[in-house]
Formats: structure tokens, C-alpha cells, sequence
């Protein structure tokens, strides 16, 4: 047989097909900057030939990225929703367990998909990243059980959302330093620090921090940051203004 011989050709339905192919794009873009990958590459990689790409991506490799930051962003925006039982810090660390383990398992694609997509990055993959965002902080406004938040409340948890993406982004270039589960604590306090600070200023916040906090414990990530700020205290008494 010739070595020049076209790829096996196996069959699949039409859902078959098009998953394979977009896992072997999905794999290029996860290693090379998506301007570095071809049709060919994709082809290649998925063991077909050029003109069935086009068959089921007619719009070529940008249909192919669309596509896969469009996959990318539901996966994540799944890890999110976790059961609304038990305090609400410690739902956010399950979502957090969820979310860095997407991110572990799949880092290439992670940083080139949602880390900055170059030539190939378009106002539909900006709005499609835009909503894994929007729609991540619907669900961590949920376990605050807030559907309608006012303008700061939004914001703190919207960039509390960025802030997920942008150290998660950092850990894989560290080489995943620190441990998994002390970057998922350090997040949850995060969040924490930022809830009870826009809590101080912003009468909706402080409404929503007032209905959450009570469904701590002292074992969940609320309970146990406030135990070790408590020591502080003492130590801060004298920046208080005398009464």
C-alpha cells in the first residue's frame, strides 16, 4: 500500500464526527498558539482528510476555535453549579474543586482557549468567554441567594470571577504552585475578604453577607478564616478612632 495512501476512513455519525474533529483541534490549540494551527494540522491530527474538515467546519479553522472556546466555556461554566446545601463557603470550594480540576487536567487548552487568542480571537469568542464570566457569577450569586444584584455586589463577584481566571492562568505558567487545595482556599477567602469589605460600604452586600454568614460553621472556609483574624483584632484596636 502506499504510503501517500488518504487516512483510514471510520465511521461516524454526524455528532461523531464533529466531536472528533473538534478534540483534535481543540488538542492543537491546547499546545500551539491558534495562528500556528492549520486545516491540514487538524486533518492530520484527526486522521482524515482536508475536504472533510471543510464538510463539517465550512468556516474553517475559525469555525474550529469558535467552536472550541464555545466547548471549553460550557465545561467551566458547568463546574460551577454545585447542590445549594451546606454553608455557602463551602459549596464555593466545591465549585472551586471542580473548576481547578478542569483546569489541571486540561491546562494547554485552558491558556491558549481562555488566556488570549491572538490572531484568531474575534468579537464571538470575546463574547463567548465574556459569558463563561457573566454566567459563573450567576451561580455564585445564587448561593447568596441574590438573582437581581445591584451594581457593586455585581462587580465584587464579577471580579472576583476574573481574578479565578487570571491566577488560574498564573498556576499553570508556576508549574501548579502552590497545591491545588491551598489555591482553592486562598480563592475562598478571597472571596470572603472582598463579600465583608463591600459589605462596609454597600447596603445590598451587607443584606446578602447578613443572610449567608449565618449558615457558617465553624469548620467551613468563613468560619475557620475568622478564627484566625481574630487574633488581629487586639492588635489593629488603636486605628479605631476614640469614642
Amino acid at each position: 500500500m502506499s504510503s501517500s495512501a488518504a487516512p483510514a476512513y471510520r465511521r461516524m455519525s454526524v455528532e461523531q464526527r464533529r466531536a472528533h474533529l473538534l478534540k483534535a483541534a481543540v488538542d492543537l490549540f491546547g499546545h500551539r498558539r491558534p495562528e500556528d494551527v492549520s486545516i491540514d494540522d487538524v486533518a492530520a491530527a484527526a486522521g482524515v482528510s482536508r475536504p472533510l474538515v471543510y464538510r463539517y467546519f465550512p468556516g474553517g479553522k475559525q469555525q474550529l476555535y469558535e467552536a472550541a472556546v464555545h466547548g471549553a466555556a460550557e465545561e467551566l461554566i458547568g463546574r460551577f453549579a454545585v447542590p445549594s446545601e451546606g454553608p455557602p463557603t463551602e459549596r464555593l470550594a466545591a465549585a472551586l474543586d471542580r473548576y481547578l480540576a478542569y483546569v489541571d487536567e486540561h491546562a494547554p487548552a485552558y491558556a491558549a482557549l481562555l488566556g488570549g487568542a491572538g490572531v484568531a480571537e474575534t468579537s464571538r469568542t470575546g463574547a463567548i468567554v465574556d459569558g463563561v464570566r457573566r454566567r459563573a457569577a450567576e451561580q455564585v450569586l445564587r448561593h447568596l441567594g441574590v438573582t437581581a444584584p445591584g451594581p457593586r455586589l455585581a462587580m465584587m463577584v464579577r471580579s472576583w470571577i476574573a481574578s479565578v481566571e487570571a491566577v488560574s492562568l498564573i498556576w499553570i505558567d508556576e508549574g501548579r504552585r502552590p497545591p491545588v487545595g491551598e489555591l482553592r482556599d486562598w480563592l475562598v477567602d478571597h472571596f470572603i475578604g472582598l463579600l465583608l469589605v463591600t459589605a462596609t460600604t454597600d447596603p445590598e452586600t451587607a443584606v446578602a453577607a447578613a443572610g449567608a454568614l449565618p449558615q457558617e460553621t465553624r469548620d467551613s472556609p468563613a468560619g475557620a478564616l475568622l478564627a484566625r483574624l481574630a487574633p488581629l483584632a487586639p492588635a489593629t484596636a488603636h486605628l479605631l478612632p476614640p469614642e
